[in-house]
């Protein structure tokens, strides 16, 4: 019978860097993995495909309406969308092979298969109709999410489509009707817009980005308006008729009302995400989930069962791949004695869009809730130099400071490159810094950057360039 300090349960961001960090603090660490690639959702059908389709969708759209006016004249571009998926592929395939690399570099044992906790210090890992017990000290589970699905509307995953599905769609579909106007749906969205599909996204809530601050969220709307997307707010899907060569979707309004039907050729569903944890044995073990089937844990992300933890989308907190890895660290060790900690407000945001939107810290919103006294920075892109002579402007940066202290409690951007953008502010964040701070801190010109300093230069009141 194998023996280990650790076996880590699901190899996804959270998983496997969870498992590199206990190997670098000397621990014997197995992983289980029940599918037959490494890296969970995010390398496989998550973050890393959505961002070479976004990738290439926005080379297509530039081709086809930005290059003449730059000067640079070329033949109409031609969507070959097998060489696209290829594209992606390829992007999948290095990134596992990467993660199985970092296992053999850092001596972790793949053990393939499905994995079910006995009880305190033991795993079974089932596969093919053959099963083995394995003795460890520690157990993580680090299983991730599933997609959230809707009543009554099943997902096939070639006509009613998850974002698996729609980052493997065979063609574009002449209308794309997305349920949820999350960041997966509006990134999956601007996909197949790019590429020619005709977009209409419904929402139950009466706002787009739920969670975002409320500000960076309108001005967001109207960007992707002026692009061409639809949206149906204050409204659900209650039924996909699948009978027709096209789908029939009835529509309601979320307070009630009389219903309308709208034809599509794929319809998205996209609600959110819900924690897996199928097959795993937590009920018979022991181990306690909350009203929303989390993985309860401590401060110290302990479970209720002795020497078995939690980490990442299993548990509350955003449902993040970057969220699940600090935790990886943070309970690798813990595990070892050490003090593992993670700051959950300092945890950055990103929706990868054209333009990106990204957020870290409080919104205007929490703010007032909290009855919390602030002051607010903003700054536009249209007075940006870079932003100007790349004739791209949209957006803006929004800095929200304590009226008192002046310590930065909030940043929000919408704008090209946002998602790099933010990682200043979580630095400055993270130590604890004042919108001064940042104001005095010289930026190289002409960058975008220079719109954060001159966002907190306006929480003074003293912003340059506009």
């Amino acid at each position: 019978m194998a023996t280990y300090d650790l076996v880590v349960i699901g190899t996804g961001p959270g998983g496997y860097v969870c498992a590199v960090r206990a190997s670098q603090l000397g621990m014997k660490v197995a992983v289980v993995e029940k599918n037959a690639t490494l890296g969970g959702t995010c390398l496989n059908v998550g973050c890393m495909p959505s961002k070479a389709l976004l990738h290439a969708s926005e080379m297509f759209e530039e081709a086809t309406h930005s290059f003449a006016k730059m000067g640079v004249s070329v033949s109409a571009p031609k969507l070959d969308l097998p060489v696209m998926m290829n594209f992606k592929q390829q992007g999948i395939d290095g990134n596992v092979k990467g993660v199985e690399f970092l296992m053999k570099k850092n001596k972790v044992d793949v053990l393939k298969g499905t994995g079910k906790i006995l009880g305190t210090g033991k795993v079974e890992v089932s596969a093919d109709g053959k099963s083995q017990v394995i003795e460890t000290k520690n157990i993580v589970i680090a299983t991730g999410s599933d997609i959230a699905r809707l009543k009554g509307i099943e997902i096939d995953e070639k006509r009613i489509v998850s974002s698996t599905g729609a980052l493997s769609l065979d063609k574009v579909p002449g209308k794309l009707l997305i349920v949820g106007a999350g960041v997966i749906g509006l990134e999956l969205g601007s996909v197949w817009h790019r590429l020619g599909a005709e977009v209409v996204v419904v929402e139950f809530l009466d706002r787009i980005l739920p969670g975002m601050d409320g500000e960076i969220a309108k001005q967001f709307q109207r960007i992707l308006e002026k692009q061409g997307f639809a949206f149906k707010l204050g409204a659900k899907v209650t039924a996909v008729d699948t009978s027709g060569k096209t789908l029939k979707a009835t529509i309601e309004p979320a307070a009630g009302g009389a219903a309308e039907t709208l034809e599509a050729d794929v319809v998205l569903v996209c609600i959110g995400r819900v924690p897996y944890t199928d097959g795993l044995g937590l009920k018979e073990a022991g181990v306690a989930l909350d009203a929303r089937g989390r993985v309860q844990i401590d401060p110290h992300f302990a479970t209720s069962l002795k020497g078995v933890y939690a980490i990442g989308d299993v548990v509350a907190g955003p449902m993040l791949a970057h969220k699940a890895e600090d935790e990886g660290v943070a309970v690798a060790e813990i595990i070892a004695g050490q003090a593992g900690h993670v700051n959950y407000d300092v945890i950055p945001g990103v929706v990868y869009t054209t333009p990106e939107v990204s957020s870290v810290g409080k919104t205007e919103e929490e703010l007032k809730q909290a009855g919390v006294a602030y002051t607010v920075g903003k700054f536009p892109f249209t007075a940006n130099g870079r932003s100007k002579v790349n004739q791209t402007t949209d957006g803006f940066v929004k800095i929200l400071a304590d009226a008192k202290t002046d310590r930065v409690l909030g940043v929000h951007i919408i704008g090209r490159e946002a998602g790099e953008m933010i990682h200043e502010a979580c630095v400055l964040m993270e130590f604890g810094g004042s919108a001064e701070d940042l104001a005095r801190t010289c930026h190289a010109h002409p960058t975008r950057s220079e719109a954060v300093k001159e966002a907190a230069l306006a929480v003074g009141r003293r912003a340059i360039h506009m």
